[in-house]
């Protein structure tokens, strides 16, 4: 069976080496030498400062919220993403105000940003759909002229620079997800990025029962990461520019044999890549299904990513047209892509898509 991804696997003695000390010092949780060896790893591979390691990255999500002081208000996001960008938004008794896509870009469009501005607004969350960068420039100056605070969920971002910089850099916040299927992984996991030392420490915080000082003094939850998931994270990130490379081969093998069959994202100035998913666009949904269909026949399973439009969940009290994401989303599919795939699984996947 060839499935849409397969999570990186470092040699077992590695880990087994990480989980043997674990033994030896008998500290399972609560921040210890693995998290302290990870952070410190992240911090140079990402070249940044500001990096608080949590359970997974929709609890990032929602600690970036609580962070920033937004307990109320409107929250204004993307409608193309995977669902925890809105449900992080609810969760935290705020209510999502969706605007539409960039039909290229699949980000959320800027243009159409402003006019869902209400008094109410608190704050915008967009997503690097794909590991590809929201026009971070435009939503920096319409946040300061409307004083509005930025989070990016950047769950597909690790790995992906642009301009020069670690696309986990921008905005107030930006959150990661570690998850299993992703380039870099710790099993389950996240993070939060922060602009400044201040919102760090309060993130730190907010995941540990809100202590400060040792003194509970906010309300907080439990959002530490174990040590043994650390661990993972200390065994794989060594290999992380090998991954990248790998993969980069495999979507430029896909856009050799794909070329002129299908739409791509657009392509950016100043991104350095991390090549986390090979999403293709379809003529419509009757294609995109039949293709699925013929894939599957063949034990092939790629992805609707995203599916449906989250503006039309049925747990959104307020219904908001969002016409291109909702097409987009009928027409999107995320190709097989992971270390290890065969060039010869990868012809036979478009020789399918191509018939």
């Amino acid at each position: 069976m060839i499935n849409v991804t397969r999570s990186f696997m470092p040699p077992i003695e590695e880990y087994e080496n990480y989980i043997k000390g674990i033994w030896e010092n008998r500290y399972l949780t609560n921040e210890g030498p693995n998290l302290q060896e990870l952070k410190s790893k992240l911090k140079e591979y990402l070249n940044l400062e500001n990096i608080n390691i949590v359970t997974n990255g929709t609890i990032a999500l929602e600690l970036a919220i609580r962070a920033l002081g937004i307990e109320d208000g409107e929250i204004i996001t993307t409608p193309f993403s995977f669902v925890a960008t809105t449900s992080s938004i609810m969760w935290e008794k705020c209510t999502p105000v969706f605007v539409d896509i960039d039909r290229e870009t699949l980000c959320i469009d800027v243009a159409k940003i402003e006019e869902k501005i209400t008094p109410r607004t608190k704050a915008i969350m967009a997503v690097h759909v794909f590991g590809y960068p929201c026009d971070v420039e435009k939503i920096e100056k319409i946040a300061q002229k409307h004083n509005l605070k930025v989070i990016y969920d950047g769950a597909h971002a690790f790995g992906s620079r642009y301009k020069g910089k670690s696309l986990l850099s921008y905005g107030d916040i930006t959150t990661c997800s570690f998850h299993a299927t992703k380039l870099f992984h710790t099993i389950e996991g996240g993070a939060c990025f922060t602009k400044t030392k201040e919102l760090d420490d309060k993130i730190q915080s907010l995941k540990t029962f809100g202590a400060i000082n040792g003194n509970y003094e906010i309300v907080g939850t439990n959002a530490k990461m174990t040590e043994f998931n650390a661990a993972m994270g200390l065994a794989n990130i060594k290999y992380i520019n090998e991954i990248i490379e790998e993969r980069k081969k495999i979507c430029n093998l896909y856009d050799q044999l794909l070329k002129g069959y299908v739409e791509r994202p657009k392509e950016y100035d100043g991104l350095e890549y991390n090549y986390i998913y090979y999403p293709i666009i379809l003529k419509d949904e009757q294609q995109t299904l039949d293709i699925i269909k013929k894939l599957n026949e063949n034990e092939i399973n790629p992805r609707r990513y995203f599916y449906p439009s989250l503006n039309i969940l049925n747990f959104i009290d307020k219904k908001e047209a969002c016409p291109i994401s909702e097409d987009i989303t009928k027409r999107i599919l995320c190709l097989p892509l992971y270390n290890g795939l065969k060039e010869e699984e990868v012809h036979k996947i478009c020789d399918i898509i191509k018939k």
